[in-house]
């Protein structure tokens, strides 16, 4: 079951609905709207209520509504207005940042924040906070909104700021950012960018043998870097337990190009080269064998000791963006993201994770290790000072559920959480200790909603407007 692409012949119908992992569907009435009716359809909302979709790439289940209405914001371009005096630019929710870089980057400008995928609107940024390689330096995409534009449970929309000012609610604008959808429709936002000379990334590369060092490595280059990374091979055990490869990526500047990149040096392209066949075998192609040569290609590609070489937006920061529908690849029964954060001083917990998944010797290709910054005043927002960790892997590996249980206790014993936008496995008493504001998000959530007009599987199976 894929993530259904909402187009005019699901428009008005009841489809089937996943997240990215392709698992755990469910049936909603599927409804794209334009900005200017949406008060019209929030009037026709059913007894389940209604949610915003945008394209479908949260993982697990907080842009489905079983039973109830999905609403996708209907993109149009004219919704972008970018302000080059200011450095900001205004979007509509259902714009993508897909598109805003089309637009932003031949102008000398990026996004302030960037997930593994471009293919997410404005709205979904917001709701899901979501963060990138530049978290320790920037923080999340909350950090980077001027204004936004909120659509209530009433159908009237109010003008939010993040500051306190007379008439300003900045408590319901913190509540939305990272508030999974449950607040209101983001109609629009304002959004600082970052100036850029070119459309090229700068990127120092650092094979690295074992956990320890990747760590070390990362810690100590936080401040010279905006952007961080490292890939971590989670079926290495022993003296080679987290050996990576440790990205760290500026922006270029034009003196840094050749010749023939400098003649064109906002240039950007962000096509897809390849696709993945609709149909895939029942397994998928992702097995221990598959995984463990992939690993070892993608190790032994980084050069030994310190490489700094020059890649394109797109290869830096959306490599899998590059192959169309990627995700079929796990087969038929879909795959989860797991991802957590602890705080910094639980290392010994991170790795105890690791070494965890290790031993279960999963065949996990795609592992994330990031660094974060502070967290901001969303009372839900996932990130916050610390390690965050994300893997990928097939829903129907044996023992998955289990070992995911016990990594949860080490995780949230430890002052951690997990992140709302990937999840589809949860307690709602694993979020009340992982969030401890939840409470407070959940005083200004039914202060605007409260006859629960806004609701998602997530929030019914998580409990979050109870």
């Amino acid at each position: 079951m894929a993530a259904v692409t909402i187009d005019d012949s699901t428009n008005g119908r009841r489809a089937l609905l996943t997240g990215w992992g392709r698992a755990n569907s469910s049936a909603a009435s599927v409804r794209e709207v334009r900005a200017a009716d949406l008060s019209t359809a929030i009037k026709d909302l059913p007894v389940r209520g209604g949610i915003a979709r945008g394209l479908g790439r949260s993982y697990g289940d907080p842009a489905q509504n079983a039973g109830g209405h999905v609403l996708r914001l209907a993109p149009a371009n004219e919704q972008v207005v970018i302000d080059d005096d200011a450095g900001t630019v205004t979007a509509g929710g259902g714009v993508g940042i897909d598109d805003l870089l089309a637009l932003l980057v031949p102008r000398g400008w990026f996004v302030p924040v960037t997930p593994g995928t471009r293919f997410v609107t404005i709205g979904g940024a917001i709701a899901s906070d979501i963060h990138g390689k530049n978290h320790h330096r920037d923080g999340s995409f909350g950090n980077h909104v001027v204004r936004l534009s909120l659509m209530v449970a009433d159908g009237a929309v109010v003008e939010l700021s993040p500051e306190p000012a007379p008439g300003n609610d900045h408590e319901l604008f913190w509540a939305t950012v990272g508030g999974m959808g449950l607040t209101g429709v983001i109609v629009d936002a304002t959004v600082r960018l970052i100036p850029i000379e070119t459309s090229r990334m700068s990127v120092e590369t650092h094979r690295v043998g074992h956990l320890d060092e990747i760590m070390g490595r990362m810690a100590d280059s936080d401040a010279d870097f905006r952007y961080s990374v490292a890939w971590i091979d989670l079926l290495a055990k022993g003296r080679h337990l987290g050996r990576g490869v440790l990205t760290n990526g500026e922006h270029a500047t034009r003196d840094q190009l050749g010749p023939t990149a400098a003649a064109d040096p906002l240039a950007y392209d962000g096509r897809q080269l390849v696709a993945v066949p609709p149909i895939i075998p029942a397994p998928g192609l992702i097995n221990r064998l598959s995984v463990a040569a992939f690993n070892e290609v993608w190790y032994r590609r980084a050069r030994k000791g310190r490489h700094v070489g020059l890649e394109s937006i797109p290869a830096y920061f959306h490599p899998l963006d590059l192959v169309g529908d990627w995700n079929r690849v796990y087969g038929r029964s879909g795959f989860l993201q797991y991802q957590f954060v602890v705080p910094f001083g639980a290392e010994p917990t991170l790795r105890t994770v690791i070494e965890r998944i290790s031993a279960a010797q999963l065949p996990i290709f795609l592992t994330v290790l990031k660094r974060f910054g502070a967290g901001n005043r969303g009372p839900i927002s996932f990130p916050m000072g610390g390690w965050t960790l994300a893997i990928d892997v097939a829903t129907d590996r044996d023992g998955l559920a289990p070992l995911l249980r016990s990594l949860d206790e080490l995780v949230l014993a430890a002052g951690g959480r997990h992140y709302l936008a990937k999840d589809f496995h949860m307690t709602p008493a694993d979020v009340r200790q992982g969030y401890p504001r939840l409470a407070e998000w959940q005083v200004v959530r039914d202060r605007v909603d409260p006859t629960g007009v806004w609701a998602s599987d997530l929030s019914r199976r998580l409990r979050l407007t109870d």
